[in-house]
């Protein structure tokens, strides 16, 4: 048995290789881009008001003075989306310019439709009377100062998320360079293991299966489910890896059949082939029985998870995303720390997961309550809490005050900064 800190560095170690596609950008929500992506444009694209008002040239309003006013001429209106005007300008002429709008040659500063004193009248704007002095490029929005025509608008190796996408639509970028998604195949073991509704009190519904499979739709990866590996079905597994080496599927994940019962058949298996990487068993709670092994010479691996579901999904959680993320070019996930409200004992040699839930305060103080029911059977505790705690090994008591490790349960903590 080793360390989890030990089964990290294998796993580090042993990453596949995922080579890179170009998808549309309006579809590649939580994918993984593999190069930095510039901005082919200024943007804005041309100088334009910042609020509803009124453009003149800041020039013609030098010389006026408090106690006196000047008629500007109001030459026309510009909505946004309107062409750029090409009308000459005169002195002491003035055009009506809505939010957005593009401001014209000859004008360079806008007066907020708020501060507008009109000529004859409101009913009969003719002019815009001004009595002092307008400073230059007052609300007006400059090409290409939010992002420069060639800037990185995000980079390599980020998770694309959808503040992203309304930046790739907005700057016209159609394509871009992401990782492939990761191929998982996955299979339930056990003879008690059943897909059906209405089971005996000898049965087991075949959750692990479906927890899974519903986690891909906000990570990093394509899910299959397999069929139910049995207690007999040796042979039939072996012809699945078999299978795994030959086809486009990137991990077979098993759950169940690992530990060192008489139908934990799934070590065994694996190790009839001839593997690069190889780890059972880590000191872990829950999930200890966990296995993972690479398969010698080609970009496969397999993880053997435990048959409990608290156990599965803590494992899924701390030993295959951290490998998805790797494999990926992600960095290593940072945790969130909060204060803990109350304390926990446990084995000193020990990684434990614990099922928590976080909080805040008026304040802003982030705390985590460690919750009752740690059992891997019991998944009410888990349908109450919305982080792991992670405890490392090396310390056995967790006081009421101590800062620890959190991590998010059904997502990484990738874009924590």
């Amino acid at each position: 048995m080793i360390s989890y800190d030990q089964s990290k560095k294998i796993l580090k170690k042993a990453k596949i290789k995922i080579k890179d596609e170009k998808i549309n950008s309006i579809k590649s929500l939580n994918r993984v881009v593999s190069s930095n992506i510039y901005s082919n444009i200024n943007y804005p694209t041309g100088d334009n008001a910042a609020f509803d008002g009124y453009a003149i040239n800041s020039k013609d309003t030098s010389h006026i003075k408090k106690n006196s006013q000047k008629e500007f001429k109001i030459i026309g209106s510009i909505a946004a989306g309107s062409k750029p005007l090409k009308k000459k300008i005169k002195k002491f002429d003035a055009i009506e310019i809505m939010t957005g709008g593009i401001i014209p040659k000859g004008f360079d500063t806008i007066i907020p439709i708020e501060q507008i004193n009109f000529y004859p009248n409101k009913n009969n704007k003719k002019y815009i009377l001004i009595n002092q002095k307008i400073k230059k490029y007052n609300h007006v929005r400059f090409a290409g100062s939010d992002f420069k025509k060639g800037e990185i608008v995000i980079k390599k190796n980020t998770i694309v998320q959808p503040n992203h996408i309304l930046a790739f639509k907005s700057l016209g970028i159609k394509q871009i360079k992401v990782k492939k998604k990761i191929n998982i195949l996955f299979f339930s073991t056990g003879n008690e293991i059943s897909d059906k509704d209405n089971i005996p009190n000898w049965m087991v519904r075949n959750s692990n299966t479906h927890y899974i499979k519903n986690l891909n739709q906000n990570f990093l990866f394509n899910f299959k489910s397999g069929s139910i590996l049995r207690d007999n079905h040796q042979n039939i597994f072996k012809q699945k890896i078999n299978k795994l080496i030959k086809s486009k599927d990137d991990i077979i994940i098993t759950s169940g059949a690992v530990s060192a019962g008489k139908f934990d058949f799934i070590p065994d298996v694996v190790k009839k082939f001839k593997l690069s990487s190889y780890f059972k068993s880590a000191a872990i709670r829950p999930g200890k029985p966990i296995m993972f092994a690479k398969i010698k010479g080609k970009e496969k691996v397999i993880f053997g998870l435990p048959g409990n579901p608290i156990s599965s999904a803590a494992c899924f959680r701390f030993f295959v995303i951290p490998y998805i993320l790797n494999a990926l070019g992600l960095s290593e996930e940072k945790s969130i720390k909060a204060v803990l409200i109350n304390g926990f004992n446990k084995k000193k040699n020990f990684t434990r997961f614990v099922k928590s839930q976080l909080s805040t305060t008026k304040n802003g103080k982030i705390n985590v309550e460690i919750l009752k029911g740690q059992e891997s059977f019991r998944i009410k505790s888990f349908v109450k809490s919305n982080i792991w705690v992670l405890l490392p090994a090396g310390k056995s008591k967790f006081k009421k005050g101590d800062i620890v490790d959190c991590f998010f349960p059904n997502l990484s903590n990738q874009n924590l900064v």
